[in-house]
């Protein structure tokens, strides 16, 4: 793992595998690196990929004061670390800390916003308000189940098949990021007019068996990306990554293989 400072100070660690143009993979919340570990086969026969922890796991630092805009700021010092022009690819939450990221730097070639987060439902302080109570309670698994069921509304099947992966302590032990990162998305107000000059070709991809309200945002960053398109990924929601990393890469690789007109 290699280490940046963000414009805080903040540590960031990020790895990387594999030989080609380069690809920085963003994971969502509740997840690390690893989560991209399926997938990773797939990208690195034509990439040299990295993948970073975002703050507050794995091997990255963290701070007593944070918002989204420091996420931001963590993904531009990556990408300008690693060099040259980067793909970088954003899953939910990690998502919209690309897109804004593409705002800091230029040297963002393309984007794929994989079900991206933006806040088009009401405020959701009293789910909040329960998670920081089960946290500081000690009760960090309850406070993840509570996430899973209550804001993703995760069908029973999957989050049972998500207890038992190997992957779930690390779920666990990084519970207490997810308060405020639903505090910061609920403040969060997208305006689309900084967004109309950007020039990144962008894809954003939607599970076919995802909520109404997952095309909706895409819908609403197509209209405000002007080089964007939307692609839908069959019979997949919000996990596709771990789910189905071959349906998954079917829809990037060939996104990040596009010449680049100019």
């Amino acid at each position: 793992m290699e280490t940046v400072l963000s414009k805080d100070g903040t540590p960031i660690a990020y790895g990387r595998t594999g030989m080609g143009a380069p690809v920085l993979l963003v994971h969502g919340t509740t997840h690390d690196q690893h989560n991209w570990a399926p997938v990773l086969p797939a990208l690195e026969r034509e990439h040299r990929v990295h993948f970073m922890d975002r703050r507050g796991r794995g091997h990255s630092g963290d701070a007593p004061a944070y918002a989204l805009a420091r996420e931001a700021e963590d993904i531009a010092a990556v990408v300008d670390a690693i060099g040259g022009v980067v793909d970088v690819v954003g899953h939910s939450f990690g998502g919209l800390c690309a897109l804004e990221a593409a705002r800091l730097t230029p040297n963002v070639r393309r984007l794929v916003l994989y079900e991206p987060t933006l806040p088009l439902g009401p405020p959701r302080s009293e789910i909040v308000e329960r998670m920081q109570t089960l946290i500081d309670a000690g009760e960090r698994e309850q406070a993840l189940l509570l996430f899973y069921r209550d804001v993703l509304r995760m069908p029973p099947a999957d989050l049972a098949a998500l207890q038992a992966s190997p992957r779930w302590t690390a779920r666990v032990a990084a519970a207490h990021t997810i308060a405020r990162e639903l505090q910061s998305l609920d403040a969060y107000r997208f305006d689309p007019e900084p967004f109309r000059a950007m020039q990144a070709p962008t894809l954003v991809l939607v599970g076919g068996d995802s909520p109404p309200f997952r095309r909706t945002v895409a819908e609403t960053l197509r209209a405000a990306l002007p080089n964007s398109q939307i692609g839908v990924l069959p019979g997949q929601g919000h996990g596709a990554i771990e789910a189905a990393p071959d349906v998954f890469a079917r829809a990037v690789i060939p996104f990040l293989a596009r010449e680049i007109p100019g």
